[in-house]
């Protein structure tokens, strides 16, 4: 999973996607009938079907953005000042270290116990090293984006730890489905690595629109709910792959859904079902784009997620992988 690695590692906040683009654009682009960037730098690659009298198109949609920080002002000693891009757990960013995109390196401090910052960023400050406004302005500005550092490491049991698994490891299981898919499907099939999901699922409304798909699958984690936390559920790292039954922000296709969970059982795919009480993925955009999409999602479980170490399964991800692929090559017949 060097790839995957890779993809773990490239500095992307939401709105600042082109160094992971750049990335999967180099993987894709030989597997693509068609492959272009968007105005508002989605990248959108088609994998056309074969002939088939109930041939679908089929949106498979992964965000390629991360969470992160923007300066909002550098005060007089130094200190670097920020609000949150996406949701962020501010008590799990203190104390270490994030990056600009031109690499100063900078260590998050806060005004006061970060106990009683609870959730508001604009607590916290970034010390890159400066004492002073005019020296800190040299090397950071107001405007300018800060990302998390996590190296990637292998854990014991086929787990791994990295920043930004949220959502490069669905980007990924895009990229790994459509190696497998030779054309010889009897769908269309869009995979669209999506930006500013973390900012609000702006990527995918955008791809939805200009696609009008007949089914819209969101690849994106979930929460592991196995370790103490203000999460409630069921889902656990290594238990399979997870097939979305509950989002807060989407209501789910029940015919997708049961095809999803039949696809799996016929392929001998380990899965759980998927409830996640918080939060949202690109489903949410899908279902409501023009007059309306079916969506499902496919979800990868994970362990500390919006953190700078979240951790999830390999076995996991390449059921992801498995399951992309056979499910967008299954007929599929919508009744009225």
């Amino acid at each position: 999973m060097e790839l995957l690695e890779e993809l773990s590692q490239a500095w992307g906040v939401s709105g600042h996607e082109k160094q992971v683009r750049d990335i999967i654009k180099r993987e894709v682009i030989s597997y693509a009938d068609e492959i272009f960037t968007d105005p508002i730098g989605n990248l959108i690659v088609l994998k056309k079907g074969k002939d088939s009298p109930n041939k679908k198109k089929i949106m498979l949609a992964a965000h390629m953005d991360e969470i992160g920080y923007q300066v909002t002002k550098v005060d007089n000693d130094g200190k670097i000042k920020v609000c949150e891009v996406g949701w962020t757990w501010t008590s799990s960013i203190y104390n270490d270290k994030v990056i600009f995109r031109n690499g100063t390196i900078g260590v998050v401090g806060c005004e006061g116990p970060v106990e009683e910052a609870k959730r508001d960023a604009t607590k916290l400050y970034i010390d890159i090293g400066c004492t002073t406004k005019e020296d800190a302005e040299k090397y950071v500005k107001i405007g300018d984006y800060a990302g998390f550092i996590g190296k990637f490491y292998e854990l014991k049991n086929g787990r791994i730890t990295s920043k930004s698994f949220d959502n490069r490891a669905g980007c990924y299981v895009l990229i790994e489905a459509l190696k497998r898919n030779k054309g010889d499907g009897p769908n269309d099939v869009y995979y669209v690595f999506t930006v500013q999901e973390e900012v609000g699922c702006r990527g995918a409304v955008v791809t939805a629109e200009r696609i009008k798909p007949d089914i819209g699958i969101s690849i994106d984690v979930t929460p592991d709910h196995f370790y103490p936390s203000d999460l409630h559920g069921a889902n656990a790292v290594g238990d399979g792959i997870g097939v979305k039954l509950g989002d807060p922000s989407a209501m789910l296709d029940e015919y997708l859904v049961d095809e999803m969970l039949a696809c799996c059982e016929e392929n001998n795919i380990k899965y759980q079902r998927d409830v996640m009480d918080r939060g949202g993925t690109d489903a949410s955009s899908m279902n409501m784009s023009y007059y309306g999409v079916k969506v499902c999602g496919i979800s990868i479980v994970d362990r500390f997620p919006h953190s700078q170490s979240s951790v999830i399964s390999r076995d996991d991800v390449n059921g992801a992988i498995d399951l992309a692929d056979k499910y967008t090559k299954r007929l599929f017949s919508f009744a009225d």
